[in-house]
This record gives structure tokens, C-alpha cells and sequence, in this order.
């Protein structure tokens, strides 16, 4: 593997693990806002987050 790869590579970690902690933390706020709604609120997540991984193996696989 060259330099501009692993680079690629570690910046769709980065980018990947940032999004992550975001979702969480919104998601998060928005429990604490309306408890009512924290099952929708965790299934969004949830299927947000898969999408955001799959788009992150993605761009990994691809990459190479």
C-alpha cells in the first residue's frame, strides 16, 4: 500500500468514528428532550449509524 492510501484510509476512520460520536450525542439530547420518543429516537440512530458504517466499509474497500 502507498502513503495517499493509508492516508485515505485513516481519514475515513476519522471521519467515520466523528459521525458516530455525533449521532450518539444528538441522539442522545434528544432522548434527554423527550423521553417519549426514545424509541423512535434509537431506531433512527441505530439505522443511521449502520448506513454511516456500511459507507465507511465502502470507501474503505474501494479505496484499495
Amino acid at each position: 500500500m502507498n502513503i495517499p492510501t493509508l492516508v485515505g484510509a485513516g481519514l475515513v476512520v476519522i471521519g467515520a468514528g466523528l459521525g458516530l460520536g455525533k449521532i450518539g450525542g444528538s441522539a442522545m439530547d434528544a432522548i434527554a428532550r423527550q423521553p417519549e420518543a426514545a424509541g423512535k429516537v434509537q431506531t433512527a440512530m441505530i439505522i443511521i449509524a449502520a448506513l454511516l458504517e456500511g459507507l465507511a466499509f465502502a470507501a474503505l474497500i474501494l479505496g484499495k
